[in-house]
């Protein structure tokens, strides 16, 4: 048996770990993960992570990123918010994200827009069908009311205490976390207005994004606020993200709302990058 007694003893142990890859962690280099999407360069991959249930991550990607998340065994929820990464004071708003598109139910097409009209990325693949724009993430007194804890560190970490730490990485504060999509927990609004859980697709279900401009993304991977289960429920969630430049000329969305939208966004990127190329 390994032991770790003694300073010697902790880094042989420690040591011995390198190369290995677990169900909760990042791949570095991404191109080292195992099993790239199909048709897609390992070389491409700048993303590549497992993250646990109750865990979280971020991470700064370019425009063009292709970015897949999947729910690995039908428990995973992503809470996800954006922040525009060259101006972090623009960022995901959740109520424009569901009224200007006419459409409260997010699917393959959906733009996720910021609070100046401008799209930060567009979901271009999904199997799930399960998702909430709605709810926004758990809360500490959520989790206490339900779990009996819910602070960062505990075995039922909230959503939002964990968002703030990622945020924190990026020079953000609690003060600057809007409302949360979630992806892999579907919600529903009955004829009442009551807001119902549909719960996960199961396990495998993937969802895609296309990134416009460069973001800021934070992921925190935790119970839905609706979720039913008596028990913390939150299983793996895989995040992947490659290099795709080329697919933001291939949209297939032709709604003028979306259009206008993606002409704000690509306004934006003409206008800082004018005059590089000739620097």
């Amino acid at each position: 048996m390994t032991t770790t007694n003694t300073t010697t003893a902790a880094r042989a142990h420690a040591r011995a770990q390198a190369g290995e890859i677990t169900d909760s962690m990042p791949v570095l280099p991404a191109s080292r993960w195992p099993g790239p999407p199909d048709g897609v360069p390992a070389e491409s991959l700048t993303w590549a992570e497992t993250v646990a249930g109750g865990r979280y991550t971020s991470k700064v990607l370019a425009r063009g990123t292709r970015l897949r998340l999947r729910d690995l065994a039908g428990s995973a929820c992503a809470n996800l918010l954006l922040y525009r990464a060259d101006a972090p004071w623009e960022r995901l708003n959740a109520a424009d994200t569901v009224k200007v598109p006419w459409q409260a139910y997010l699917g393959t097409g959906h733009p996720l827009l910021s609070d100046q009209g401008r799209v930060l990325a567009t979901i271009v693949a999904d199997t799930s069908g399960r998702h909430d724009a709605f709810c926004g993430t758990s809360s500490l007194a959520d989790n206490l009311a339900r779990y009996g804890e819910g602070a960062a560190h505990s075995g039922a970490p909230a959503g939002r205490e964990l968002l703030t730490l990622a945020a924190a990485k990026h020079g953000l504060t609690q003060r600057d976390l809007p409302p949360a999509l979630s992806f892999f927990h579907g919600v529903r609004v009955e004829a009442d207005g009551a807001l119902t859980s549909i719960g996960n697709a199961g396990a495998g279900a993937e969802l895609e994004l296309l990134i416009h401009l460069p973001v800021i993304v934070l992921i925190a991977n935790t119970a839905h606020p609706l979720d039913p289960a008596p028990t913390y429920p939150t299983t793996s969630l895989e995040v992947l993200a490659w290099e795709a430049v080329a697919d933001l000329g291939a949209l297939t969305n032709e709604d003028p709302e979306y259009r206008r939208a993606v002409l704000n966004s690509e306004d934006a990127w003409a206008a800082a990058q004018f005059g590089k190329d000739a620097k």
